[in-house]
């Protein structure tokens, strides 16, 4: 006869809702976005926030050196 054990789980929590995260190649995101960075890129940024600080600096750059578009200007 199989031993029966007391559930201590509040009602509220309920696990059934829970998603398993796997593990390994085949593993899947929750939402995010995951990129994978060249051997030799991932050498100079060792965390995903000074990659995010390089791309942001990159982004600020870019915007500041393109030419405004000024309405009639040039016509």
């Amino acid at each position: 006869m199989p031993m029966e054990m007391e559930d201590e789980l509040r009602p509220e929590y309920d696990l059934k809702s829970l998603r398993v995260r796997k593990v390994g190649p085949r593993r899947a995101g929750f939402g995010g976005h995951f990129i994978q960075l060249a051997p030799d890129v991932a050498e100079v940024f060792p965390d995903s926030e000074s990659v995010n600080e390089a791309l942001r600096f990159l982004i600020r750059v870019t915007r500041e050196n393109k030419p405004s578009e000024r309405v009639g200007a040039g016509n």
